[in-house]
């Protein structure tokens, strides 16, 4: 019960006539794990020009990649030196630090008033190898220098206002480029936001991934819950009160315009989008017990999923959308079962730990992300879906919510920190963990939006 209690508390929203910018923003703080990570330099960008850009390009790709856990950016006091050319790059005092890739870029501004970025990505142990034998001919059959270890060189021109999205393009570009993932640094963060000193003490909040650019999209006198993305990042289904009793809604972020669309008897609750964003698993209580259900969007069409009288609830989509996993009570306590939505047939996923909850699978439907409850308490755990093996990612407090990056590399969830709900971010390996304190309010239940 006190689980049911923790996952279906809500009540009365209100919505915001227009979106508005909130007062303060997360701020990261790193709290394990990057001394694991690949040492890589990012090269202050050089200024040509006379007034400075007010965003640092390298400090934005420096911040990101130390968050995606598998960087460690060399600190700008120990550089060797601050190169712009290949030319100038002494590699072998690069490859003594153990450094194999340096991002070097400059930045100017033409006469549009639009800055002008240029930089490269260079693989130093390649460069090391080749020096000064990295020569070929040219067309015209003269003996140039080949720089085969730029692994990428670009040009952009961006407005003032998007510098600080191009700086995570950017970091979007080395990411895949080294890793052979694709990065998800341009994607947003929806969470709710608790100041119990405000008018409206309830806040649904959506920033950039890192907590910058934060915006509030609804505030309420009382509890906000189950804030879910949409496939296309542009809408977010919640759970309203207004009414006297749990409804449904689709807000678009940017229009505020929102559609009520389930409002049947008793709770509706834990809205979540499937991948094509045609359909909306739910959690009804029409029939007495809680259980899982499809809404077609288009048709309004309900489909009910699971049955009986257990409590069933938290709905996720397999990244097939063939199937749904979800939690039930219908083995006496909270695990995480599989349905298939063609046949109806229910497999039991999790079986270590007293309780598992809030079930969440990664992008390749491999891994399994979950709340598991041990003796240490409730903490973020990972089973692979192949060997059935279980890894306790979390040692935090009380931790809930879990929410993977679309490129399934991080999970950012909700935990106790000084006595306060705070914004925590682990590693998919559980090796880099981070913290997302708020510095005017309790964080809670985050929502990783889609590739952007």
């Amino acid at each position: 019960m006190l689980v049911l209690k923790r996952l279906f508390l809500g009540s009365v929203l209100i919505l915001l006539s227009s979106i508005q910018m909130a007062n303060a923003a997360l701020d990261l703080v790193i709290t394990d794990g990057i001394s694991a990570a690949r040492p890589i330099a990012i090269v202050p960008f050089k200024w040509e020009g006379k007034t400075r850009p007010p965003e640092d390009l390298a400090s934005i790709v420096s911040s990101d990649l130390t968050r995606s856990g598998k960087f460690s950016p060399v600190p700008v006091s120990k550089m060797p030196q601050t190169p712009y050319d290949t030319n100038d790059i002494d590699y072998k005092a690069w490859t003594k630090m153990g450094v194999d890739s340096l991002l070097t870029g400059t930045v100017s501004q033409d006469a549009n008033g639009k800055y002008v970025i240029r930089y490269q990505l260079v693989d130093v142990v390649r460069g090391q190898l080749t020096q000064g034998t990295n020569k070929s001919l040219s067309d015209d059959g003269q003996l140039v220098v080949s720089n085969d270890q730029v692994l990428f060189k670009k040009v952009a021109r961006v407005s003032e206002k998007k510098l600080r999205m191009y700086g995570h393009r950017i970091s979007d570009l080395v990411y895949e480029q080294l890793t052979g993932e694709k990065g998800a640094f341009l994607t947003h963060i929806a969470y709710v936001v608790v100041k119990h000193k405000d008018k409206y003490p309830y806040q649904l909040r959506i920033s950039d991934y890192d907590g910058h650019n934060e915006r509030i999209v609804l505030r309420s006198k009382q509890p906000i819950m189950s804030p879910s993305w949409s496939p296309d990042g542009k809408e977010l289904a919640y759970v309203s009160f207004q009414n006297g009793h749990a409804e449904i809604y689709i807000q678009n972020i940017y229009t505020a315009k929102r559609e009520k669309v389930s409002a049947y008897p008793r709770h509706n609750g834990a809205p979540e989008f499937s991948p094509d964003g045609k359909k909306l698993a739910v959690v009804l209580s029409k029939s007495g017990s809680f259980h899982v259900y499809i809404l077609d969007l288009a048709s309004k069409k309900l489909t009910q999923v699971t049955h009986g009288r257990a409590n069933n609830t938290e709905p996720f989509w397999d990244p097939d959308g063939k199937s749904l996993i979800f939690t039930s009570d219908r083995g006496g306590k909270p695990q995480i079962y599989r349905v298939n939505l063609n046949d109806g047939s229910t497999k039991r996923l999790t079986w270590q730990g007293s309780q598992n909850l809030g079930g969440q699978l990664t992008p390749d439907g491999r891994y399994l992300i979950m709340v598991n409850r041990s003796n240490s308490g409730f903490n973020l755990a990972k089973q692979d879906l192949e060997t059935g093996s279980v890894q306790i990612l979390t040692k935090t407090l009380l931790d809930e919510s879990p929410s993977i990056s679309p490129n399934g590399a991080m999970v950012i969830y909700s935990s106790i920190y000084n006595g306060k709900n705070v914004l925590s971010m682990v590693s998919i390996d559980g090796r880099f963990k981070a913290r997302l304190p708020a510095t005017n309010g309790r964080v809670r239940a985050p929502a990783w939006s889609p590739f952007l």
